[in-house]
């Protein structure tokens, strides 16, 4: 008879029901660690499913708040003035998280800003085992449950706790969250610590099964097709190489369980080469926004967008539509949604006294068509056009200042809506001063990529080349911002007669109204992105490519700077990779 022998606590792993889980959050003043600052620190120590103990503070950054980080997580300058600085809060929290495995909702940001300030007070980097939430959520939740991995939206699901940018808050809302997914990784026979790591690497049966896929993809950029038995698409991807590309789909690196869900539909993979990595990327976005793969998220819907347009009669008001028209009126966007569409609109009204009312105005108000004025003209927002007070012509300026800040100047509209958001923030009316940030946001931010847009789709032709490692040539033709032909110069060969046969074969393209005529917003924006990367040179350009000197790309800098990695909205850090 052999003697039995006992398996070592390495060997047998570590229950989830002993293991201390120390789940916290962090505010800072930015996204980056080398840059930025700890505003708080909030945690919860939790061991089989018990709370044991909590730990808060607000910290002393050491420099001023932004006030857009003000509005958002509530925490002011005159809250931190006496609050004790990392170097002194950072032993405590240590102390309080040692022998514990950390949590945090997208770790790698909140244990990157604690590495750093480790480092900065001459502490040894945390060695403890680190668990995501994030990463648990996209093995465990399917889109159906959550359509995405924001800490709200699974707190929503799981907690009774509202996550609201403050740390302790949104760490108590991270202990719900945790313990619901522990729960749920219990039913796939997830009982150690051990057994989690591996649970969120591993791949699952039916992507092994299906590895046999991928074989005859070739190794070449272009566009891949995962499709059911019916040969309906199910997900449409590019890539440079499509054949790791596609791999990748039937390994442990892929994590998101939707994806892992379609693996186990499809029945066949159709590669597409291109000739090129930019041919690649928009015939992606063209198959997903003809097919809608229902696997696909995002770029699924570009006729969805809405824009703001400035109507083209005798008193013209903000509108928002779905379909551009050739009639003389102004537009601004595209936006995702109306609610965006709106924001806008709110910002450029703060800004411009354009009336609000929908009534159609005739040119000359007389007694029959005389309405009463609302109660804008009272507060001075209006000049009341409507009760015959304000002439075509005087209300001309306020047209025209409407279609400078939409085509080439945001500045006045930036400014009006940044004076009222620092008296609401004096008089602690966060809410309002939080409204007032997201509309300016939304303003400027469509504003700008408007204004990108549109100084590549006013150009009837515009052809660039771009250097291969290998002596060969990318040569792109781009008409009205869309991509008419791509092709690759042979090495050695003479350019004129292949920039001739390509521009000969080239798509015709017609452009429609409004700022663009030809290709969908995403599809200009590739073609902008390849033609500002590094090598690429332009061969012929119809007419000027330029941006308004006083244009609104100077103002997203400033709104993205005080959003990155903090805001609802933009809150990155707390919801995964973008992904389509």
């Amino acid at each position: 008879m052999e003697n039995a022998v006992q398996g070592t606590l390495d060997e047998l792993g570590t229950p989830l029901s002993e293991i201390t889980f120390v789940v916290f959050d962090l505010e800072t003043t930015g996204v980056s660690a080398e840059e930025h600052a700890i505003t708080e620190i909030g945690a919860v120590k939790v061991r089989g499913g018990r709370v044991l103990g909590e730990f808060g503070t607000l910290v002393d950054p050491g420099t001023p708040i932004p006030p857009f980080i003000s509005v958002l997580t509530g925490i002011t300058d005159v809250m931190v003035a006496a609050a004790p600085k990392i170097g002194s809060v950072l032993p405590a929290f240590l102390e309080f998280a040692r022998g514990a495995t950390l949590v945090a909702h997208n770790a790698g940001f909140d244990v990157g800003f604690l590495k750093a300030a480790c480092a900065a007070h001459g502490h040894p980097p945390p060695e403890h085992p680190v668990v995501d939430t994030v990463t648990l959520a996209r093995r465990l939740l399917t889109r159906d449950e959550a359509p995405n991995c924001k800490l709200s939206t699974l707190a929503r699901l799981f907690s009774s706790t509202e996550p609201c940018h403050r740390a302790l808050s949104d760490a108590r809302a991270t202990v719900d969250v945790l313990h619901a997914l522990l729960e749920r990784a219990g039913s796939f026979g997830v009982h150690t610590l051990e057994e989690l790591k591996g649970f969120t690497r591993a791949p699952t049966p039916e992507q092994r099964r299906k590895r046999h896929l991928a074989e005859a993809v070739p190794a070449a950029p272009g566009v891949y097709v995962f499709e059911d038995e019916r040969g309906d698409p199910l997900y449409v991807g590019k890539s440079v190489n499509l054949r790791t590309r596609v791999r990748s789909y039937f390994t442990a690196s892929e994590t998101r369980p939707r994806i892992r869900e379609m693996v186990g539909i499809a029945v066949r993979v159709r590669p597409i080469v291109c000739a090129t990595a930019l041919e690649a990327e928009v015939r992606e976005l063209r198959l997903i926004g003809s097919a809608k793969p229902r696997y696909n998220r995002r770029s699924r819907f570009p006729e969805k967008v809405v824009w703001l347009k400035l109507t083209d009669e005798p008193f013209p008001r903000l509108s928002v539509v779905r379909e551009l028209k050739d009639d003389g009126a102004g537009y601004l966007g595209p936006f995702g949604n109306v609610r965006a569409a709106e924001e806008a609109r709110a910002a450029l009204h703060e800004a411009v006294p354009l009336r609000q009312c929908t009534d159609k105005i005739p040119l000359r108000v007389t007694d029959r068509t005389r309405r009463s004025a609302c109660a804008l003209a009272g507060l001075g927002r209006c000049g009341a056009p409507c009760e015959g007070r304000q002439s075509p012509e005087e209300y001309g300026v306020h047209v025209a200042a409407a279609r400078q800040a939409m085509e080439l100047d945001a500045g006045p509209v930036f400014s009006a809506i940044e004076a009222r958001m620092e008296r609401l923030s004096q008089d602690q009316r966060y809410e309002e001063a939080a409204a007032d940030r997201d509309r300016l946001a939304s303003y400027v931010r469509v504003s700008a990529r408007m204004q990108r847009l549109r100084s590549l789709t006013s150009i009837p032709q515009l052809i660039a080349a771009a250097p291969v490692a290998d002596g060969r040539w990318e040569i792109h033709v781009v008409r009205y911002g869309r991509l008419a032909s791509a092709g690759v110069m042979p090495r050695g060969a003479h350019p004129t007669p292949f920039v001739d046969a390509l521009t000969a074969t080239a798509e015709t393209v017609a452009p429609g109204p409004g700022p663009i005529p030809a290709a969908g917003a995403e599809e200009t924006e590739c073609i902008l992105r390849w033609l500002e990367s590094p090598g690429v040179r332009l061969v012929q350009v119809e007419g000027g490519w330029s941006l308004p000197a006083a244009g609104a790309g100077r103002l997203k800098e400033r709104i993205d700077r005080a959003y990155q990695g903090l805001g609802t909205e933009p809150h990155r850090r707390r919801e995964g990779r973008p992904e389509r």
